[in-house]
């Protein structure tokens, strides 16, 4: 009984956890940013000028402004400059590079590099690894790397910042039916979401309705 009650109670926490930790984050954000920005412009307007909610609306105008600014090449070596110069700080280095490795891991940018999510058979084990080939293009892999049509291909760790960047022959490899968000949330989770599951079901309820099928 107790057991039923704590497996029940479990998955009523699975389910709601997400979105409520989801709902918090944006809160948080939206509430920070109506406090900071709400502030200076409150300093800097006369007070009967200031609405409530300018402060969040403000806050989205600086990302959107900032996006549009990274892709002024100026600006990007700006910010590479000030980039280089954090890596030399002790711990703010460490600290802002994981967590800027990590962000960078989601960005469209970054997505658009990997051309092919494959899975890599580790020797005669059966065991297969998933990563993503973030450069196919052999001519562009140092030279010493070159010989037997290489690849490169990058496997994150679960539950981790970073990852191993590997070079394999293209023969080594086969392609995986997932696409990007699919296969970074499966690597990123160790599998626990079951990327891929909800899409194959699907496609069997799919197949099973098609008129004319024999058992």
């Amino acid at each position: 009984m107790m057991k039923s009650l704590s497996k029940t109670f479990l998955t009523g926490l699975i389910t709601i956890l997400p979105l409520f930790l989801t709902a918090y984050l944006l809160y948080w954000l939206a509430v920070s940013a109506e406090s900071w920005l709400g502030n200076l412009i409150r300093m800097a307007l006369p007070a009967h000028w200031y609405w409530p909610g300018m402060g969040l609306v403000a806050g989205l105008g600086v990302v959107f402004v900032v996006g549009l600014l990274m892709h002024a090449y100026v600006v990007q070596r700006l910010f590479a400059m000030a980039e280089e110069m954090l890596y030399h700080v002790p711990l703010i280095k460490s600290v802002y590079r994981a967590i800027r490795d990590f962000f960078d891991f989601f960005s469209p940018a970054k997505q658009q590099d990997f051309d092919q999510v494959v899975a890599v058979s580790l020797g005669d084990t059966g065991m297969q690894a998933v990563g993503f080939v973030t450069e196919a293009r052999t001519e562009r892999l140092p030279a010493d790397l070159r010989g037997q049509d290489n690849i490169l291909v990058y496997f994150p760790l679960s539950y981790m910042i970073g990852g191993y960047a590997v070079v394999l022959p293209r023969s080594a490899v086969r392609a995986v039916d997932m696409n990007m968000e699919e296969a970074m949330r499966f690597t990123l989770t160790a599998g626990v979401t079951g990327a891929g599951v909800a899409r194959d079901k699907s496609r069997a309820k799919a197949g099973a309705a098609r008129p004319g099928r024999s058992e």
